[in-house]
């Protein structure tokens, strides 16, 4: 990669790097975090004429050592005067950031969405960042693309809670390329489309190996714990007669979509169940069995895929299924809990109706009765969450009671949503939809951040050609004792 000198007014830069196999919008944002001069503000003399986002670097045969000069003006906070109202324009940009929220976008650097859809609704998580900002590196067994992909999501997080203005993550989007090469397919010269969904689950994984690693003291599994879904399954044949259980952990749940499907809570319990042929020891032979699974554990923040994508062998390519399918502001996944998970799950939620019943001006249950339910009901660890999703048992290591306890219920409030516009996943663009800490929700388009208000949110159902929601993520919503 050639290394540049770049002049900007009394500045210079020296040995700045271009990345020649990006395109120049790259070597803009790299620009910007060195002078704070927006990509689409940036005037750069190459060759004579101005360099364009979409130019070809082989063309313009930027040698090393070159000397490039750049031109435009960086992003300035107008200070306010001494006396009068203060505006919010007006504050320094930390202080805007504590009046307003989290407000920054992300610069696309060519099809990008689908990375910054992602990074935006997982931002939103702060026990992530919470243990992200905690993470320092260790453990033998962590490889160093995984560690790195880990800091760059630590320093872009802590990017965006500082800024206001929009961001670029052009080291993250570099990393990540490097860790999963599939991000940095090229079609005529430019990066394709990707799906965000691939997205969100390698970030995950690699989040929940290297957040686990650099925790030796528990050796606890952070993001499972904040995310993993536990699934009891049963098997069975209904020819022979066999039947087993199988368990396994997942970090979504499918809603399949169908004629029958209308509503999300329809599409998760189609997705539950499923045929698959294997062969039967008895039969000695292939067999239809029967796969039913329940929930056996909830994690603090449930996060749910509309299987909208699927393979046409026709055309062969991805096509997307179109179909309006209903989501609610808040879930209740009781009823796709195993029974055991359930029982852990009446007490809290006696109590939730109990205080949600108060606000409405209704008498509680008697508290006697309401007591010894607690005591029967209320979940031992492997049942309870508190808010950061670590597991919270009824002692500390020296038996004493821990001070205050939250646990799961079972029921869900939507804080985020990735939605997909347009009709294929290898094209189209992704958009995410997050609630902030004060309630209102704002949509990141990018750059462009522009709050809406919840009836829109609900409105990202599909049906037509407009945004319709690919991913869902709900906040679990717990109760005290």
């Amino acid at each position: 990669m050639p290394t540049v000198s770049v002049k900007w007014q009394k500045e210079t830069f020296p040995a700045v790097e271009i990345d020649t196999s990006q395109p120049p919008l790259v070597f803009k944002c790299q620009l910007y975090d060195l002078t704070g001069v927006p990509p689409e503000r940036q005037k750069i003399m190459v060759k004579g004429g101005l360099l364009k986002d979409d130019a070809d670097w082989s063309k313009l045969g930027v040698k090393e050592g070159q000397k490039l000069m750049m031109m435009g003006t960086a992003d300035e906070i107008v200070k306010a005067p001494e006396k009068g109202p203060v505006f919010l324009e007006d504050l320094p940009e930390e202080e805007q950031v504590v009046a307003v929220g989290h407000t920054a976008g992300l610069y696309n650097l060519g099809n990008t969405c689908y990375m910054n859809s992602t990074l935006q609704c997982l931002h939103s998580v702060s026990e992530l960042k919470s243990a992200l900002t905690k993470y320092q590196g260790r453990g033998n067994d962590l490889d160093q693309t995984s560690h790195h992909l880990t800091v760059a999501t630590r320093d872009l997080f802590n990017e965006l809670d500082t800024k206001v203005k929009p961001v670029s993550p052009v080291q993250f989007w570099m990393v990540l390329r490097k860790k999963y090469p599939q991000f940095g397919q090229l079609q005529n010269g430019a990066f394709m489309q990707q799906d965000a969904e691939e997205c969100w689950t390698q970030l995950m994984y690699t989040l929940s190996q290297s957040l686990k690693a650099s925790d030796s003291s528990e050796n606890m599994d952070m993001v499972k714990a904040l995310f993993g879904i536990d699934l009891v399954s049963r098997v069975h044949c209904a020819e022979s007669g066999e039947e087993s259980t199988e368990e396994e952990s997942v970090y979504a749940l499918k809603c399949h979509i169908s004629q029958e499907v209308n509503h999300l809570h329809e599409g998760l319990k189609h997705a539950l169940k499923s045929e698959l042929e294997k062969v039967s020891p008895s039969l000695g032979r292939s067999a239809v069995y029967l796969k039913e699974s329940r929930i056996n554990k909830l994690p603090s923040y449930l996060t749910v895929q509309f299987v909208r994508f699927f393979w046409k062998r026709e055309s062969n390519q991805k096509a997307k299924i179109l179909r309006k399918v209903d989501y609610p502001v808040e879930l209740d996944v009781y009823d796709l809990c195993s029974d055991e998970l359930r029982k852990k799950l009446e007490g809290p939620r006696q109590i939730l109706r109990d205080e949600e019943g108060k606000k409405l001006g209704l008498k509680p249950k008697d508290k006697n009765n309401d007591s010894k339910d607690k005591d029967v009901n209320m979940p031992d660890a492997e049942g309870s969450s508190d808010v950061s999703g670590e597991a919270s048992g009824a002692t500390s290591e020296q038996g004493v009671p821990s001070e205050k306890q939250e646990h799961l219920t079972g029921v869900y409030d939507l804080v985020a949503v990735l939605t997909h516009k347009g009709r294929s996943a290898d094209s189209g663009h992704y958009v995410a939809w997050v609630k902030q800490e004060n309630g209102k929700w704002i949509q990141f388009d990018d750059d462009n951040p522009i709050p809406q208000r919840e009836e829109e949110i609900t409105k990202l159902s599909g049906g037509g050609d407009w945004h319709m929601a690919y991913i869902c993520m709900y906040k679990a919503r717990v109760v005290s004792s």
